[in-house]
């Protein structure tokens, strides 16, 4: 192996890419349209332009990806994760062409590739899968008869599924056929294949997963666990190595499983064997199934390598080119805990829908990149760089590693205060609330945690954000002293020989205007909307003293204030009070698009009477399906799209009548 094409995009090519040259490999990075500047392609030896920013035209087309192999020379072709990283014809292919590709053998891909015949193959492994329906026949009605044989709640699975794509959880009967119809089209969307399974829903699961290696030799060992139980839309959001309360004995039989599992299909290079274990009371060795096996690296790897000090990376060079692997199962310890919190460009508090954007600041904590450390940030984006609705909007992995879990988790929550995002809605306060969340720093952990406490976990404290709109609007009028400067002079106070200065700015958060009055009193000393405060400014750091003190950082720029509060983020828009007002009028009438997406289905039209909160339509946007709601109850005025309709952020999509005039 000489020349390492990535045929992917983001965080994890820059991964990849660092790891080969490490190694002494050349690279060769692919990018589309949108992905021209990117910090990979950067990185790379070489680049090449494989097509258009839709991933159909560009990073799912297996003939334009080996076109560039040939071009540039290179030798391997390492895949990553998503795109084409678990398509066994993409791995077919790439042999075929007599390259090496850097993942298991096509057969392995295509064993575990659908979950109906990974469970299959599982059961007769000797493998203890979850009870449920794994058949061929896909006829609604025998779908909902084998759930109620299975009892309720059931999860329906895309059988050729992951990241939490064509899932969703049926508590009723009565829900069931919503439910499957959202699930198949998510599906269809997502991997061409709307056959869906349907499990029983262990109650209180933890979600718990065994890095698994193998050779080419017949060796095969797991790396230990990982606990990936915190999730929200069965997405994983923070990851940890080891489990918390972790017996010794049901590590030992989980991994057992897990090399079995590999075994069975004759596994070679990274794989995840996926366990739903339940959480109802101490793990034990008779209360773990099979779910899945990701037959490729897997997003929280990082947290693997904290604890064993391997460089799965470069581990799967190594075996891609034909080397055994270079330890035992005896060999192999684990050292510390780690997590991984993954930071993405979404709105914590509109349901996690995903957000688009510039990052106009982006700062981290000290620490590295993909490399172990006590932390560290893996990250395919750079300041400036855009979030595009075409892809997954993740924005960073931090990852962070400690002598045991009570240190990791307070670096972890120390590493996400020091992490600062402006430009794009990100779920990073959300993260710390959830660092900081007493059940989970008990070791409290299933994968409902954060379904039970979303209020808090989206809740903002109101004196901090308080102090957030008088650090906004100090900036705003750039009112904040320097701290040590008594020149009046120097200042920009408005100061008058006779009486006090008063200003007025205009802001807006989350849609609502916000106007506040700031009156200088002299010195450090404002007035701000009645509450009397000191303030100072230091660098891009603003120290307010009021009802409380804080220290706060504030990133200003042509068109928003951001104010980062301890790991809360509050964005303020500037609002020009002398531009006239701008808009339809609607209101809450009015059903926009809450970013660009897909129109998958729409379920009222003009005339219809809606209650509030009943579905009006679908939108597919980076892969995920969101449900957009009636704001109130009324009756539909106007419809002004159609399924199959690609729309804008803020298109208007639906409006209700104006009962009060229409």
């Amino acid at each position: 192996m000489r020349k390492l094409l990535i045929a992917n995009r983001g965080e994890i090519a820059a991964r990849v890419i660092t790891t080969a040259r490490k190694l002494g490999l050349e690279t060769v990075a692919v990018h589309s349209d949108a992905d021209a500047r990117a910090l990979h392609v950067d990185m790379a030896d070489e680049a090449v332009h494989i097509g258009p920013a839709p991933v159909a035209e560009s990073y799912l087309r297996t003939a334009t990806l080996l076109a560039a192999a040939k071009a540039t020379g290179a030798d391997a072709i390492h895949p990553g994760y998503g795109f084409l990283s678990e398509n066994p014809n993409f791995a077919e292919a790439v042999s075929a062409a007599g390259l090496t590709f850097v993942g298991p053998p096509a057969s392995a891909i295509r064993a575990m590739g659908l979950k109906d015949a990974a469970k299959a193959a599982m059961e007769a492994a000797g493998v203890p899968v979850v009870p449920g329906y794994h058949g061929a026949d896909q006829t609604p009605d025998l779908l909902a008869r084998e759930a109620q044989a299975i009892g309720y709640p059931v999860l329906i699975k895309a059988r050729a599924g992951g990241g939490g794509k064509g899932m969703r959880l049926v508590e009723t009967a009565d829900a069931f056929a919503d439910a499957l119809s959202a699930a198949q089209r998510e599906a269809q969307a997502s991997f061409g294949d709307p056959a869906v399974l349907i499990e029983k829903f262990i109650t209180s699961p933890r979600h718990i997963e065994i890095q698994v290696f193998a050779d080419t030799h017949g060796n095969v060992v797991h790396l230990f666990e990982r606990d990936c139980s915190l999730q929200r839309r069965h997405q994983k959001v923070i990851e940890e190595a080891p489990a918390p309360d972790m017996p010794a004995d049901v590590r030992a039989a989980m991994g057992a499983a897990a090399v079995e599992a590999a075994r069975a299909i004759g596994y070679v290079g990274a794989g995840t064997v996926e366990f739903i274990a339940d959480g109802s009371g101490p793990l034990r060795t008779d209360g773990f199934w099979f779910m899945e096996m990701n037959t490729r690296l897997q997003v929280e790897h990082p947290v693997t390598e904290a604890i064993t000090g391997v460089d799965l990376v470069a581990l799967q060079l190594a075996v891609a080119a034909g080397a055994p692997l270079p330890f035992t199962q005896d060999d192999l310890t684990i050292t510390g805990h780690a997590f991984e919190a993954r930071l993405y460009a979404e709105d914590a508090d509109a349901g996690f829908l995903p957000a688009t954007g510039t990052l106009t600041h982006l700062s981290f904590p000290d620490g590295v990149a993909f490399d172990r450390a006590p932390v560290r940030i893996d990250s395919g984006v750079r300041q400036g760089d855009a979030i595009s609705p075409h892809y997954d909007p993740m924005i960073a992995k931090v990852i962070v590693h400690g002598p045991d879990r009570e240190t990791a988790l307070r670096r972890l929550s120390r590493a996400l205060v020091e992490t600062q995002v402006a430009g794009v809605t990100t779920n990073l306060g959300f993260l710390k609330r959830l660092a900081d969340h007493a059940g989970f720093a008990a070791g409290q952990v299933d994968t409902g945690l954060i379904g039970r406490d979303i209020e808090a976990l989206t809740s903002r404290d109101p004196d901090r954000q308080a102090l957030a709109l008088q650090a906004a609007a100090l900036s705003a009028l750039g009112q904040a002293a320097p701290a040590g400067s008594d020149d009046v002079w120097g200042m920009n106070k408005g100061w008058r020989l006779w009486g006090q200065a008063t200003h007025s700015v205009a802001l807006s958060r989350d849609g609502a205007r916000q106007n506040i009055r700031v009156t200088y009193l002299g010195g450090d000393r404002f007035d701000i909307d009645g509450t009397k405060a000191q303030a100072t400014a230091q660098d891009d750091s603003l120290h307010i003293t009021g009802t409380t003190a804080a220290t706060l950082s504030v990133h200003a720029d042509p068109t928003s204030i951001t104010v980062f509060d301890k790991g809360e983020i509050t964005r303020f828009e500037r609002i020009d009070t002398l531009a006239r007002e701008t808009g339809s009028g609607a209101g809450s009438d009015a059903v926009t698009a809450p970013m660009p997406g897909l129109v998958t289905a729409v379920h009222v039209a003009p005339g219809d009477t809606v209650e509030a909160d009943a579905p009006l339509l679908v939108l597919e946007a980076m892969k995920m399906e969101h449900t957009l709601r009636a704001p109130r109850a009324g009756t539909v005025a106007e419809v002004l799209v159609t399924a199959g309709a690609q729309v804008n952020n803020h298109d208007l999509l639906v409006r209700l009548q104006d009962d009060a005039h229409d």
